[in-house]
């Protein structure tokens, strides 16, 4: 019998361990990729021209946002506008944040990895590299990952998880899957579950952009009558490329103005007016009332317990497990 799954808490506030700063910081590291994923809201957007300036996050910005999360052990999860391993410096980047002290959660779709690149990775100790996969075989593969290779996927996928176990590093490894039309989750759990530490199904979500009937899965987290705080406002912020930062996830196309860190630290941009004016509305459930969560999509697919960092606790639990039991 399949555990349920808890989505609300009793009370809302801010993170016991946000209290003075975000749990993560989520970056839009790239404004580039070397896929058409139709489910994607930067493939069917022109977000990405509207970056033709800074495609590519400064060094000078990233560290800025790695010092500060290493300051206080937070995470960087590297996600954002396209595939990070297309940044030429990525690799040295994410090895510094982690000298610095931050944790890092590496999203990508591996078909940029080398061997050289997943060894000093490993060697880093970077925290998680979650593979986005979307599929369990090379024809579904081709229709949802458009642009991409299976055979590297599996190659690449296979190579990081071979070097991880043989250098010993902590590092966890994750697999993804988008609940889309055309894809059987169901399928692609059961063929990635036993490569990898742990495997993630994820809502199809729409940014305001995506086709909301291409869902496979549109059943709700959080009842939209009930109007239960988001989550994201009270554990993680969002910074784009230039450094601005953005309310929430939703907002990619950075129309929301929360501040910006080559101005203002990170701290006090997170325990400002701005973000505690829109906790308060969360919490006084008046949220229906302001922009722009009175259009969010995707509020209802949050959760407050079942979220990233379950997912790790379960992928180290697992790994640890694989471990021992060698």
């Amino acid at each position: 019998m399949e555990k349920k799954v808890i989505h609300t808490q009793e009370e809302y506030n801010i993170r016991p361990e946000a209290k003075e700063f975000p749990m993560m910081c989520v970056i839009s590291f790239v404004y580039v990729c070397n896929a058409k994923c139709p489910n994607c809201p930067y493939t069917n957007s022109n977000i990405r021209s509207d970056y033709r300036d800074r495609l590519f996050m400064d060094e000078s910005t990233f560290k800025i946002i790695a010092d500060q999360c290493g300051e206080y052990g937070a995470w960087i999860r590297i996600s954002g506008g396209g595939e990070p391993m297309l940044h030429p410096k990525a690799v040295e980047l994410m090895v510094y944040a982690k000298k610095v002290g931050a944790k890092i959660g590496l999203i990508t779709n591996g078909s940029k990895f080398t061997k050289s690149s997943i060894t000093k990775l490993l060697n880093a100790q970077i925290d998680v590299i979650e593979f986005s996969v979307d599929a369990a075989d090379k024809l579904t593969y081709a229709k949802v990952r458009k642009g991409l290779n299976w055979e590297k996927l599996l190659k690449n996928v296979g190579l990081t998880v071979e070097l991880r176990n043989k250098l010993n590093s902590a590092t966890k490894i994750i697999a993804s899957c988008v609940n889309q039309k055309g894809v059987n989750v169901d399928e692609v759990a059961s063929f990635w579950e036993p490569i990898v530490d742990n495997f993630q199904k994820r809502k199809y979500l729409t940014w305001g952009i995506n086709d909301p009937s291409n869902s496979a899965d549109p059943s709700f987290y959080l009842n939209p009558e009930e109007m239960i705080p988001c989550p994201f406002i009270f554990e993680r912020l969002n910074i784009d490329s230039r450094g601005k930062v953005m309310l929430c996830g939703l907002d990619i196309k950075a129309e929301t103005d929360m501040g910006n860190i080559h101005s203002d630290k990170i701290r006090d941009i997170w325990m400002g007016e701005k973000f505690q004016y829109y906790r308060n509305i969360h919490i006084n459930k008046k949220a229906l009332d302001i922009e722009p969560c009175k259009d969010c999509p995707d509020w209802k697919y949050r959760s407050w317990q079942h979220n990233y960092w379950k997912l790790i606790k379960e992928a180290e639990a697992k790994l640890n497990s694989k471990i021992n039991n060698k």
